[in-house]
């Protein structure tokens, strides 16, 4: 059968239906591990602290030797894939990531829980763009977008759901599980892909071809990417530029960053194919991408934050909260890859998920410390509704205005720009936050007065997680308690305010790119775009 299947890839250029959903499937089982990794271990890091007898600030270092690693290898992914084979480095990719999740689960100390997540995010890297071009090669034109929307599921609602999923394994078994469970489902995924995978043809001979090899592309792309990567997660823990060394790896990472540009695009063959920026197309919509990614991965970041430390959810109950917004993701993306199928024009989806963003982040810049559950879930639904009318649309027609030969390579570039998009927005809104709120903080404490907290407590105004402000008799006696949740009430109404401020932000920016879609052009075949010649 396997022998059958490899012929019949060999002759047709997308690959027979009887097993493209077989191939999908594969492949989302790898994405959707890669990318839940990054979130899923979070609500478990107070556990492994503890486990470890290690501080906040080194504990840390669990989710940035994982987005370090995985960042500096994403754009080298096809790069190796066409030297070496794009389905033996998934393969690779997916089997040294189960073992690295497995020996995560094991570690004995914090120092072996690192050098295992680096290893696993360095793995887990080729997992995303590798399969994004796998599905663009195995589907036919018209079902591309339905592809995008398929793996765009694995993509988008892996990094909603971890935060819940990683909840419940840790409460109710233990935080090793977090890493156990990539085990069974990797291994599953390592058998399906080795049972329907194949390279095309145009790969084969380029593995046969071989070439040279671009050492220093690859310092440079490590230097200047991984130094970005930590100044972006731990920059703002040392208070940025007020910090020596985040001054001395930023100017070396802009340097490598400068010269890995002159470099690569002067190289035959290199490790990063820069000229796929000349496409406008390609460009514009990495542009798109990269602005969506800021508002997913930093509301993703901001919502949990507000739940439990403003409103009192404990992990769990947060997440239950914040996952309709997947099924809201999940819901649209399947809408239009079959609309795509039918052959409708998508691009004006694009706009309307914009629309759809930016009303519910109008919505969430009105929240308060009284805010019920469900006005918190409905826009969370609304703005997945309208990342998934995005997504698959500008996915496919990203990568199908380049030639087969460089779709592996676009991937990578593609996937790129998502990664530091997300890096960007995260590192964005935990500055902001904080900057918002000690401006906030300092305005509420030259204004306020014990009348105005009688006015909140007549209204009802809550501290976060407690009642009513009952102890305002102790207040007016002078009495320290009374003083302290005073400030700590304060504290809270200054953090909310700053919520208020960031979705406000990123409400204008989601309106300012509605009219985007004006500019792309309807996807087509893999191989038809400009770079084909």
């Amino acid at each position: 059968m396997a022998a059958a299947i490899k012929a019949t890839a060999d002759r047709v250029e997308h690959g027979p239906a009887t097993h493209k959903w077989l191939v999908a499937i594969a492949v989302m089982l790898g994405t959707t591990l890669e990318v839940l990794d990054t979130s899923i271990v979070n609500v478990a890091l107070p556990h492994m602290q503890g486990t470890f007898s290690a501080s906040v600030d080194e504990i840390a270092w669990v989710l940035t030797s994982y987005l370090v690693a995985n960042g500096i290898m994403i754009p080298m992914t096809g790069w190796i894939s066409s030297r070496f084979g794009r389905k033996r480095y998934f393969l690779t990719s997916v089997s040294v990531f189960v073992v690295a999740s497995a020996m995560c689960g094991a570690a004995q100390s914090l120092d072996q829980m690192v050098l295992f997540r680096l290893i696993q995010g360095a793995a887990g890297a080729a997992m995303v763009p590798s399969s994004q071009a796998i599905l663009m090669e195995t589907f036919p034109p018209n079902e591309q977008q339905l592809a995008m929307a398929m793996w765009g599921v694995g993509l988008m609602v892996a990094p909603i759901m971890g935060p819940t999923l990683g909840g419940y394994i840790t409460d109710n078994w233990n935080w090793r599980w977090n890493f156990y469970i990539n085990v069974p489902i990797g291994t599953l995924a390592f058998l399906m892909v080795t049972w329907f995978v194949y390279d095309p043809a145009y790969l084969r001979e380029r593995r046969a071809r071989g070439g040279r090899i671009d050492y220093l592309g690859m310092a440079l792309l490590v230097l200047s990417l991984g130094l970005m990567q930590i100044v972006l997660d731990r920059g703002q823990r040392a208070d940025w530029f007020n910090s020596a060394w985040v001054v001395y790896a930023s100017v070396i990472s802009a340097i490598a960053l400068v010269w890995l540009v002159m470099h690569e695009l002067r190289f035959a063959e290199p490790i990063l194919d820069l000229r796929i920026l000349k496409i406008p197309v390609f460009s514009f919509s990495v542009t798109l991408i990269v602005a969506m990614s800021f508002a997913l991965y930093g509301t993703g970041l901001l919502n949990p934050i507000f739940l439990q430390d403003l409103l009192g959810y404990n992990a769990w109950k947060a997440g239950l909260v914040l996952a309709p917004r997947g099924l809201g993701t999940m819901a649209a993306m399947l809408l239009v890859g079959q609309l795509a199928r039918l052959r409708f024009d998508t691009r004006p989806l694009i706009g309307l998920g914009f629309v759809l963003m930016a009303s519910a982040l109008w919505e969430m810049s009105h929240w308060d410390l009284q805010v019920s559950m469900w006005i918190v879930v409905w826009p969370s639904i609304v703005m997945g509704l309208g990342m998934g009318l995005i997504f698959p649309t500008l996915s496919a027609t990203t990568l199908s205005c380049v030639s087969r030969e460089r779709i592996g390579y676009a991937a990578s570039l593609y996937n790129l720009m998502r990664n530091t998009g997300a890096a960007v927005g995260i590192s964005y809104m935990t500055t902001a936050l904080v900057n918002h709120e000690q401006t906030h903080q300092s305005y509420l404490v030259e204004h306020f007065s014990v009348f105005d907290a009688w006015k909140m407590s007549a209204a009802g105004a809550r501290m976060p997680g407690a009642a009513p402000l009952h102890y305002l008799p102790s207040i007016i006696t002078g009495q320290k308690q009374g003083i302290g949740m005073i400030y700590a009430m304060i504290q809270a109404q200054a953090a909310m305010l700053s919520f208020n401020d960031i979705y406000r932000v990123l409400m204008f920016v989601m309106i300012l790119l509605v009219p985007s879609f004006i500019l792309l052009r309807r996807p087509e075949s893999a191989g038809g775009g400009p770079m084909a010649h």
